[in-house]
């Protein structure tokens, strides 16, 4: 088994809220993350992939085409955005940085699969000390 990671970046806005909840108690649980006026973050974004190594092209997966994949089903539809108003992936979500890295794993699972690798860990960094791994559900993981 050998795995490989792809990194790439992006920067988005977001606010954590809860519309069910008052102000008074969306800043109490949310602090000033829950700043009506939103905040942004520089986002990385690491999506590593697991499998064995194809013996005819020497790769687990052409970095290329999971480069390209990110980058067309997450980054084109986040980089720049509002992630509570324009990202349809987090459609109806809170938008959390443990929400996101779930998201974009259920975005990327299918494609990961199509290259004959298997989704092994989604992790989001939103600053240089907070970052988020997800490592699938026990139904998503394989090997």
């Amino acid at each position: 088994m050998i795995y490989i990671t792809r990194r790439e970046r992006f920067n988005a806005a977001h606010r954590l809220f809860r519309e069910d909840y008052t102000e008074e108690r969306n800043n109490e649980v949310f602090g000033k993350c829950s700043n009506p006026n939103w905040h942004g973050h520089n986002y990385e974004v690491f999506v590593t992939a697991k499998g064995e190594i194809n013996p005819e092209t020497g790769f687990l997966i052409n970095l290329k085409q999971l480069s390209s994949i990110i980058q067309n089903e997450i980054i084109c539809k986040i980089d720049h955005k509002n992630i509570n108003l324009e990202v349809d992936f987090m459609h109806d979500k809170l938008a959390s940085t443990e929400n996101l890295a779930v998201s974009i794993w259920e975005v990327l699972d299918p494609h990961i699969k199509l290259l004959g690798a298997n989704l092994h860990c989604v992790k989001v960094t939103e600053s240089e000390n907070n970052f988020i791994e997800y490592y699938g559900n026990e139904s998503n993981t394989n090997g």
